[in-house]
């Protein structure tokens, strides 16, 4: 049969190896799912594929082995896990109206993991309704702590939970366990003064393990969430390089703005020859200078008061050409 591959690509399905076969890409922001649609995407995969799925690295599932005449069932029977994973959409029963921002993945978060600072699948959620759906080709990771689970400097937008520790002096026992376990495991940003610990505002990367390991409750999470921005990481056979500081102690609204914008910024500057109307943010970003994206990036932004922005950024990386 005929096929328009462009769209078929456009839909989330995948032009494979095998003529006549496609495979479908469902996306699960945040890769956090309800059990009850797994049974779904079995289903799927058993009436319209050959049974198979695959987790994708991007915390999404393929659905394998689906011949093209499928393709209109499949979407009809996707819509259910589009509605209840409340994915945007222009049209009901159609599928996903875009492939080009890839699903955006994160950690586990503060849900089971103690060393998280924040929730990462809420935050997931939010970033996805404001982005998606869009033809450009962004990649969004989350990480709940310093840790970098979710190796978010390996995306165009990496965000990374921290936490301002806040020192409540009369809980204090001087037992010297926040220092010891900030030199052991983190970057040693507290030194003891009279038996105290004193916190190094400039080094401290807000990663918590002060407040983990307080024996007597001194230290303690900030109200207020904070994240520290990486930019334009990628992988690929050309150029790969990981992602570098720009923005620390940054909030939420911050970060989907500055997103936003990068989307504006992107449609400005983007190479309309690009092979398959791709282009990586930081082939663009090199092309018109830093400086440029920033003012752009930055467009309308309200920094909170403790941010601190990184300027210039250099990416190191291998380079082949």
């Amino acid at each position: 049969m005929d096929i328009n591959t462009k769209q078929l690509k456009k839909n989330a399905f995948r032009v494979t190896k095998r003529r006549g076969i496609t495979s479908s890409r469902v996306r699960v922001p945040g890769g956090h799912i309800h059990s009850k649609h797994l049974g779904k995407i079995a289903e799927i995969a058993e009436t319209y594929g050959d049974g198979t799925v695959h987790i994708t690295s991007r915390q999404g599932f393929e659905i394998l082995g689906i011949p093209f005449d499928n393709i209109p069932k499949v979407n009809a029977a996707l819509q259910e896990l589009i509605e209840g994973l409340e994915i945007n959409q222009e049209e009901a029963g159609c599928g996903y109206p875009a492939s080009g921002t890839r699903n955006i993945t994160s950690c586990i978060g503060n849900k089971a993991c103690p060393y998280a600072c924040y929730e990462t699948t809420g935050f997931a959620k939010r970033i996805e309704k404001a982005i998606f759906p869009n033809d450009l080709h962004f990649k969004v990771a989350l990480t709940g702590c310093p840790n970098d689970c979710a190796k978010v400097r390996m995306h165009d937008f990496g965000i990374m939970g921290m936490t301002i520790p806040q020192f409540n002096p009369d809980r204090c026992v001087s037992c010297g366990a926040c220092v010891k376990v900030c030199k052991k495991k983190s970057v040693s940003a507290l030194t003891p003064v009279n038996f105290r610990p004193q916190r190094n505002e400039e080094t401290c990367i807000g990663c918590g393990e002060c407040i983990l390991s307080c024996p007597n409750a001194a230290w303690t999470r900030s109200e207020k969430k904070y994240y520290r921005l990486t930019l334009l990481g990628r992988t690929g056979k050309k150029n790969p390089r990981l992602g570098q500081d720009f923005i620390k102690w940054v909030d939420e609204d911050s970060i989907v703005k500055i997103i936003l914008n990068t989307y504006d910024y992107v449609e400005k500057y983007i190479d309309p020859n690009a092979p398959g109307g791709k282009e990586h943010i930081g082939y663009i970003v090199d092309r018109t200078g830093f400086e440029e994206f920033k003012k752009w990036a930055l467009k309308d932004v309200t920094l909170p008061k403790e941010a601190k922005v990184y300027s210039p950024i250099y990416w190191n990386g291998i380079k082949y050409c």
